[in-house]
């Protein structure tokens, strides 16, 4: 038996059930058991796959039931975000053996994996494999059976590259004159195998465990470049000398401008590493700094930084030769008044005026 589908002109084809067999003279004929046509669609297709020994699944509400449903989108969103900024390639580079692409589908599965649930090494193996899976990454990534040892393997693979990646990162977004972001952190750690890890300055204020410290270098958007690892009783300052080498040295920096806290840019570093390397910076003044500068007859001048008694003003044309595009002055300070206007419309113009005292 068959389905046929027969056309009817203007009007709906007719659906018809039929059946193939032989006349007395052995022609091949058809025969219509039954009309079909006003079944809905959905049921004649039913039929069609049963009538092609097909089996029919869920006819009734309990004859389907779901097993897992594993989560996708976030998934989706975090890997989309990766492959869009091409970091995958960047990693694997021209590698195209089987133990490089499983070693780096690892790498962008962890990269993932800490975005969406941070959690252990161990935790992560058990939300990507097959078997125990938390979310649909593994299968999506086609990682299959995971072992407990693959990721750190994968994270070796990843450490052999670190040099090219950053490299790499650099090319992209580092050019001469622009802001560098520097800054250092740690974290302790719970064994005792680590050859980094020792005691000292613990920012989790936990004393008690041995740690790490690590630099990480930034552009001024905030897009990572560069890390670096430490022993964890490395003081920040001395950091400092091996971020300078990488951007000259590696990243091929001529002229770049430094940024870090009053902890990490002290005078030391200024005079020996920054000064060497003709280098700008940025930095905060320490306390002792700014109280000499604020003194009575230092060079810090508060009041013109006064943001009392403002009025802000437009010059109509009459004075436009006077005042040309100056819109700010200040009732108290008539001195840093004039000190804009002469800024804005040339100081020979305005030689002759003298500020009023208020």
């Amino acid at each position: 038996m068959f389905i046929d589908v027969v056309p009817n002109r203007d009007s709906p084809p007719a659906v018809l059930l039929r059946e193939a067999y032989r006349d007395e003279n052995g022609r091949p004929q058809k025969r219509t058991l039954a009309n079909l046509s006003k079944l809905p669609a959905e049921v004649i297709e039913t039929l069609k796959a049963l009538l092609k020994g097909g089996t029919l699944i869920g006819a009734t509400p309990q004859g389907l039931s779901i097993e897992r449903s594993l989560p996708h989108g976030h998934v989706v969103a975090a890997l989309g975000v990766i492959r869009k900024i091409a970091l995958d390639r960047l990693m694997l580079s021209t590698a195209t053996d089987a133990g490089s692409l499983r070693h780096c589908a690892l790498v962008v599965a962890m990269m993932v994996d800490r975005l969406i649930a941070p959690r252990s090494k161990l935790g992560f193996v058990r939300a990507v494999d097959e078997e125990t899976a938390a979310t649909s990454l593994g299968e999506i990534l086609g990682l299959g059976k995971v072992k407990d040892y693959e990721p750190y393997a994968a994270l070796d693979w990843l450490l052999a590259r670190q040099v090219r990646i950053e490299n790499g990162l650099a090319r992209r977004h580092l050019k001469d004159g622009m802001l560098v972001l520097y800054d250092v952190s740690s974290s302790y750690f719970e064994g005792h195998c680590c050859p980094l890890a020792q005691f000292g300055h613990s920012r989790d204020h936990r004393s008690d465990r041995l740690q790490i410290v690590y630099g990480l270098l930034c552009t001024r958007e905030g897009l990572p470049i560069a890390i670096e690892v430490f022993e964890g009783s490395t003081a920040d300052p001395t950091t400092l000398k091996s971020q300078i080498d990488k951007l000259k040295s590696r990243f091929k920096i001529k002229r770049v401008v430094m940024v870090g806290d009053r902890g990490l840019i002290t005078q030391a570093r200024i005079r020996d590493d920054l000064k060497g390397s003709a280098l700008d910076w940025i930095t905060c003044l320490r306390s002792p700094q700014i109280q000499v500068l604020a003194q009575a007859d230092g060079p810090l001048q508060l009041s013109l930084f006064d943001d009392r008694d403002l009025a802000e003003i437009t010059s109509p044309d009459s004075l436009s030769g006077y005042f040309a595009h100056a819109r700010t002055f200040s009732k108290i300070n008539a001195r840093f008044a004039l000190r804009c206007a002469q800024a804005r419309c040339g100081a020979e113009r305005l030689s002759s005026l003298r500020p009023s005292r208020p």
